[in-house]
């Protein structure tokens, strides 16, 4: 049997090169996201030496921890597999307390990254990570500007990567990319949204650019309507206080969800140089019909999770969870229906839904046909109308799948729907990554392909902001309006059922 390998490890290996010298400065260290994802993620590049010898990654929290309780801790979140990768990264940790409010903490920090410069070569490249709360963005990057940490020159960079929410609205967004703007140059600024780092995702343009027989029927003559779903079956866990203040439609629209609805609708780029392809996801943004306040009573759906018992035990409702205001009017489930007034998608209702507390964990891409403009087969037996569908699924499993229609064997002419399903997993084996590893070492090479620019989040923040305001306007009627592991409130249905349509059905 021929052994495979996970794509992505494949195609990092095929690269073949490590990340040049450089010091990660972890703002954050001591976090959950850290813990969970970023330390992994480094881990794996470890093992799969595409970090450089002359590596180091210093931390940077409020926590009162020497140096070796910092590696101490983190050695308890990296793999036990490989003793030599763990000892040759722990090795390369440093660690540097301070509030992040105090200029003192950011002078401190620019010597230690000097006597790292001398001590493993790093020559002056600093990647700066953001693993903060969103309040802390801007007076970050301010205070790294104010210490001349933010300053290119002499053959050494300076790169910042920040996380999500930017922003929480447009206003916000604007003032933050001004802020920001004032210290960094664009191709220092990496915002980035850990969905660009899954498989499926970054399979998109592939898919759709170098395969010949689908790009000429991606395009309203031969597709019907889109439809994306991101479900969560978790409810808001220990980010209650946080999500409380944003919700779903802050939390996920303006990136992961935009994100997902440019790299389908987008056109081909004249290279996949990062500012031709994003260059492609801002005019697919910028070409979003805005809502008025008409259309956003008729094309939005908003609600929130009641109590239920998914899988036979009972989970809380919305309101009663930490941190949650008892007659909190947050959204947790959003839908809506968009259109992208472009040459390609006019007439191509793009749907989106995402929400906590639903029947199954599932993000996916629909891409739902037109139907034959005949019924040839109508009158055979057990015949049922269908459409072709093409699904990208991003997660939990990520693959591909298409259905048609098929001949039922036997000597009756019976029509059946049949699937054709591609899983990476199955395909490549099994897939350990977190999907951070492509995106952070994209960072320290320079490649800005996968995240977000300024104008792209603007963009984002467009199509959301006048669904805010008419939200904020006009408190729901009936919440909570959906019981815990259903698919979201009945309204979800009836959005689609008044053009004619439903939603894809996804099984448990």
């Amino acid at each position: 049997m021929e052994t495979v390998v996970p794509k992505q490890a494949l195609e990092l290996e095929m690269a073949g090169k490590a990340a040049g010298p450089c010091v990660f400065v972890l703002f954050g260290a001591a976090g959950d996201l850290t813990k969970r994802k970023l330390l992994p993620a480094l881990f794996n590049l470890v093992k799969a030496k595409l970090l450089p010898n002359d590596f180091a990654l210093m931390g940077v929290s409020v926590d009162d921890l020497s140096l070796d309780a910092f590696r101490d801790q983190v050695s308890q979140f990296l793999p036990s597999d490989d003793t030599e990768s763990r000892n040759w990264l722990r090795d390369r940790l440093f660690y540097e307390r301070g509030d992040f409010a105090d200029g003192s903490l950011f002078s401190r920090l620019g010597q230690r990254l000097a006597q790292i410069d001398l001590e493993f070569h790093t020559q002056g490249n600093y990647l700066f990570y953001l693993a903060v709360a969103p309040k802390f963005f801007g007076p970050v990057v301010q205070q790294l500007g104010t210490a001349g940490l933010s300053q290119q020159g002499d053959g050494h960079w300076r790169r910042v990567v920040i996380e999500k929410p930017f922003g929480q609205d447009l206003e916000s967004a604007k003032a933050l990319n001004r802020s920001i703007s004032t210290v960094l140059q664009e191709n220092q600024i990496y915002r980035i949204d850990h969905y660009l780092g899954k498989e499926t995702v970054q399979n998109i343009m592939v898919f759709r650019f170098d395969n010949a027989i689908f790009e000429p029927i991606w395009n309203r003559r031969y597709i019907d309507h889109v439809q994306i779903t991101n479900a969560e079956t978790v409810g808001v866990e220990r980010r209650g206080a946080y999500f409380d203040h944003a919700g779903t439609l802050r939390d996920m629209v303006p990136n992961h969800v935009m994100q997902l609805l440019s790299l389908t609708a987008m056109e081909p780029p004249v290279s996949f140089h990062a500012d031709a392809v994003r260059d492609e996801q801002a005019k697919v943004l910028h070409s979003i019909q805005p809502l008025n306040s008409e259309e956003v009573l008729l094309r939005s759906v908003r609600g929130q999770y009641g109590e239920g018992f998914p899988d036979g035990e009972r989970v809380p409702a919305y309101r009663a969870e930490p941190g949650v205001a008892a007659e909190s009017r947050t959204e947790t489930f959003v839908a809506l229906k968009l259109n992208i007034d472009n040459w390609r998608w006019a007439g191509v209702p793009f749907y989106l839904r995402t929400g906590k507390r639903l029947a199954k964990r599932q993000t996916e891409i629909a891409i739902q046909f037109r139907r034959t403009p005949f019924q040839l087969f109508r009158n055979a037996p057990l015949h049922q109308p269908h459409t072709n569908t093409l699904v990208l699924q991003i997660q939990p499993a990520e693959g591909i799948a298409l259905s048609f229609g098929a001949k039922i064997p036997g000597p009756l002419l019976r029509v059946g729907s049949v699937n054709m399903d591609f899983e990476y997993s199955q395909y490549f084996g099994a897939d350990a990554y977190t999907g951070y590893e492509v995106l952070l070492y994209d960072c320290m090479i320079g490649d800005a392909t996968l995240f977000q620019r300024s104008d792209m989040v603007e963009a984002g923040w467009c199509v959301v902001d006048p669904v805010l305001d008419v939200w904020k306007a006009l408190p729901p009627r009936r919440f909570p309006n959906y019981a815990s592991g259903t698919w979201g409130p009945a309204e979800s249905d009836q959005l689609m059922a008044q053009d004619g349509r439903q939603w894809r059905r996804i099984e448990p």
